[in-house]
């Protein structure tokens, strides 16, 4: 779960703070409120896929679903959603839904590409489906006509000023809240995860499935947990990687709080990865040294930042640089990357190239993101500045790597009024013992110990496979051998471990 952009095991997720880059960057129209001309919810017809680089078996098409569950004669909107059917039709048992992270993250693609990391046998026992949910990419589409310089990771994720205070983090909250209620429309209000889970239903029932079968990421454990609560009965065998807490007094709020953990937990991954001897990007003698080398370094560039072109902002500051290693340490492929903008900043040499996403992309998923996250929240703290600064200070002084940002104000605080639900509480008694849960021991974004929450809500619904891996997100990514046989074994038997295992 995550605010912006971390991609795992082939479909786009999301750590915990507001957005993640769609799998498809579309040019967005202005946001709509529903579809002109109610259609009937098994109208699906399949057509080829926009887009290039898919596998030709990808088919596409859009469902209507209802604007207003509550109202399902009402207004409708539109979700897309993909699949690929089985590679052999005789060993077929259902289907497996991606369920993609974000909130905000889209798995339209996910047949093409995710579906290239399964084992055949999975392929074979499947047809993989992905969907864009409400208010994403093809779906009908939501934004909040933000400008560039509000589309900075390091202004949507609210990163406190270099001395702690949070004037301008608040000014910012109030300005992308105002802006969202402007410009996001019906559509922006309907977004919440009760609401995902009644589409995805909905799809269930257009693919004609009894039952479904579900791998969802990051966020989309959250939604895979809700759904499963909400519809236990329709579950078949459901796949949780990398859970966050789904405590429903806090949801969200919690999940941003453990960055502070994640984080922490996950940094000794990269410091020893950059004092290994040969590494051509090594940091430092030992891994004692790294931890001090990047606090000193973001604290000068707290003071002086370094102009970087094609960024947004245009200038590597100690925040930026603190954003870049929380997405860096999502996956150990990243870690060269980091690394080497460490070593031309500390040498004051030209920075590499700005990796970063197109305003268009941006105006989405943030939307997307900042309505799921503030509408399934009851209330926000309120907006006392001085709450939040002593927060702030306490988790600057255990948590520097984050130096406050977990516990900052966001633009929920100044969320405008829309049409909420309670939270979606999970309880062991909720349904069947279906549920397999995955998670690596080092995850940045959606810890082990909320995963560990997770577990606990469910009881004896779930069982846990804990993965001794840094990153986020397990199967068929940052996992192992063992772990990623534990799943394919599950979907395709049914089998769990008798109890909670580690690999």
């Amino acid at each position: 779960m995550r605010i912006l952009g971390s991609r795992t095991s082939g479909f786009t997720t999301a750590a915990l703070s507001l957005p993640v880059l769609a799998t498809t960057l579309l040019a967005l129209p202005a946001p709509a409120t529903a579809a002109a001309t109610p259609r009937p919810d098994t109208a699906v017809r399949w057509e080829n896929c926009p887009g290039t680089g898919l596998d030709p078996r990808q088919e596409c098409a859009t469902l209507a679903v209802p604007l207003d569950h509550a109202e399902p004669g009402g207004p409708r909107i539109t979700l897309a959603i993909s699949r690929i059917r089985t590679e052999n039709p005789e060993a077929r048992r259902g289907t497996l839904l991606l369920i993609p992270g974000g909130p905000g993250g889209s798995s339209i693609n996910g047949p093409s590409t995710t579906g290239k990391k399964l084992a055949q046998s999975v392929r074979d026992a499947y047809d993989i489906v992905g969907f864009d949910p409400r208010g994403v990419g093809r779906s009908t589409p939501v934004g909040c006509g933000l400008s560039h310089d509000d589309l900075a990771l390091v202004k949507i994720r609210s990163w406190p000023a270099p001395d702690g205070g949070i004037e301008e983090n608040t000014a910012t909250a109030r300005r992308l809240a105002d802006a969202c209620a402007t410009h996001g429309g019906d559509v922006l209000r309907s977004i919440s995860t009760r609401n995902e889970a009644r589409d995805i239903d909905r799809v269930r029932q257009a693919l004609g499935e009894r039952k479904l079968s579900a791998w969802g990421v990051s966020y989309g454990t959250y939604a895979g947990a809700v759904y499963a609560q909400m519809f236990p009965h329709r579950t078949d065998r459901w796949v949780m990687d990398s859970s966050g807490d789904p405590d429903p007094k806090r949801v969200a709020r919690g999940w941003l709080a453990n960055y502070q953990t994640g984080v922490e937990d996950a940094f000794p991954d990269f410091a020893a990865w950059a004092a290994e001897p040969g590494n051509p990007d090594r940091l430092a003698a030992t891994p004692g040294e790294v931890r001090p080398m990047f606090l000193a370094l973001a604290a000068r560039l707290d003071r002086t930042p370094i102009p970087w072109p094609g960024a947004n902002p245009e200038e590597l500051n100690g925040n930026v640089l603190r954003q870049t290693l929380l997405d860096s340490l999502y996956s150990k492929g990243r870690f060269p990357a980091l690394a080497r903008l460490i070593t031309a900043a500390g040498a004051g040499s030209q920075l590499p190239a700005a990796n970063t996403p197109p305003d268009e992309a941006m105006q989405n998923t943030v939307a997307v993101s900042g309505a799921t996250i503030c509408n399934d929240v009851d209330a926000w703290p309120d907006t006392n500045p001085a709450a939040y600064e002593r927060d702030i200070a306490k988790s600057r002084k255990r948590y520097p790597l984050t130096a406050g940002m977990p516990v900052n104000i966001s633009l929920c605080a100044f969320w405008h009024d829309s049409p909420r639900e309670r939270p979606v509480r999970i309880t062991p008694d909720g349904g069947p013992s279906n549920v397999l849960m995955i998670q690596n021991r080092r995850d940045p974004s959606t810890p082990l110990v909320g995963a560990l929450k997770m577990r606990a809500a469910f009881g004896d619904r779930a069982r846990l496979v804990t993965v001794d891996s840094v990153g986020h997100g397990a199967y068929r990514a940052n996992g192992n051998a063992c772990g990623d046989e534990a799943v394919t074994d599950f979907l395709l038997t049914g089998e769990r471990p008798a109890r909670d295992t580690s690999c």
